[in-house]
């Protein structure tokens, strides 16, 4: 990735509603230019989509926990089931396989604290693979939007 495909992502990062235009002029380069590199990150998978940042508040979720989860049996059959199966729950924000001393780790948004109380007890408690979890809430937020490619090693 050179400085011009960098400065592609850095800008699309902070706004990915700008157009093919205004992209070329900020960059100062023909908007032909800027249309192919975009294509190219994209087929090279650099650029993967574009979303919508959106208030988890303002969708009524107002109370968010990261629960670390141990399963019962480090099969990958169970990772996978377990991964497909909570992972389309919609309380469900995002769920990542880790390491140490818990395998999954979900991040959970939901209305309030009763409600996070049911998703754990009677959703999330019942599953079989689970062998515990442990919660904890979500008081502050804070997501880098913009990422800058980290330098090669050597």
């Amino acid at each position: 990735m050179d400085e011009l495909d960098a400065s592609i992502v850095r800008l699309l990062q902070s706004d990915a509603r700008v157009s093919n235009r205004e992209l070329a002029r900020r960059l100062g380069v023909a908007p032909s230019t800027a249309l192919e590199r975009v294509r190219a990150l994209t087929r090279r998978g650099v650029i993967r989509g574009y979303g919508a940042d959106v208030d988890l508040a303002s969708l009524g979720r107002r109370a968010e926990a990261l629960v670390s989860v141990q399963l019962r049996q480090h099969q990958r059959a169970t990772y996978e089931a377990f991964r497909e199966t909570v992972g389309s729950w919609p309380e469900v924000v995002t769920l990542f396989v880790v390491s140490g001393s818990s395998d999954i780790v979900i991040h959970v948004a939901v209305q309030d604290a009763e409600r996070l109380h049911a998703f754990l007890v009677d959703r999330l408690g019942t599953r079989p693979e689970v062998a515990r979890f442990q919660t904890s809430m979500v008081f502050q937020r804070h997501h880098n939007r913009v990422l800058e490619p980290m330098p090669a090693e050597g």
